[in-house]
């Protein structure tokens, strides 16, 4: 799962950023309004964390823009605005929750489960043989025994299940697993690739190499 944060406080926004990186989210962090508006307009993501005092266009100005727009990405505000006329405010534009500014990393990561969670329907978790992960909790099994993937194997695993049985580009890889100004090359794709498809041999999980194009994770015989 991709995330926004849009964050003109350079220590918050490194905090939040690391620990949903840890949590094995794909972060990528906007400074003022108007990089916020255009990151939104160029990408998909998955969950905007949006502080209202953004500099040159406000938190609450990309809120209405994004709205007006039909877009359904859940929204948490990060602000230190606390007056219930803010809160009011920023959820009848649209927010899906609201959070004040000093707070708890855990309480935020919590919140961030509950809005994507919400926003997947409660999806179930995805099934490959006896492979079984949760996008949310970001928990992946094999025969109901929790597997200890890091947080660059979580995504990496994410985007080869949700292509299944299709190939999955290195640039591609790239794309998803790395946040703005990050640098990932093809050959550490290659070193994850290598630990994941060791963790997952137990299951008798594939991960087949294209030469020269890519990877794909190869469905279970009978599915």
């Amino acid at each position: 799962m991709r995330i926004l944060i849009a964050e003109d406080d350079d220590i918050i926004a490194d905090g939040v950023s690391r620990s949903l990186g840890q949590a094995g989210y794909s972060v990528d962090w906007a400074a003022h309004g108007e990089a916020a508006e255009e990151a939104l307009l160029a990408h998909s993501y998955d969950l905007l964390v949006l502080d209202l005092g953004l500099p040159r266009l406000s938190g609450l100005e990309v809120l209405k823009r994004l709205r007006a727009r039909h877009s359904t990405i859940p929204v948490l505000i990060l602000t230190a605005l606390d007056g219930t006329h803010d809160r009011v405010r920023g959820l009848d534009l649209g927010a899906d929750d609201y959070m004040v500014k000093p707070f708890e990393l855990a309480e935020l990561e919590a919140r961030v489960r509950a809005l994507t969670r919400r926003a997947t329907g409660n999806s179930p978790a995805i099934v490959c043989g006896s492979l079984s992960f949760d996008p949310v909790g970001r928990v992946t099994q094999i025969d109901g025994v929790p597997l200890d993937l890091s947080a660059r194997e979580i995504g990496l695993l994410e985007i080869l299940l949700a292509r299944m049985g299709r190939l999955v580009s290195k640039d591609q890889l790239v794309d998803h697993l790395c946040g703005w100004g990050e640098e990932v090359s093809h050959n550490a794709i290659e070193v994850y690739v290598h630990r994941l498809r060791k963790k997952l041999e137990s299951g008798g999980i594939k991960i087949a190499t294209v030469r020269g194009l890519g990877y794909c994770l190869e469905r279970p015989q009978g599915e």
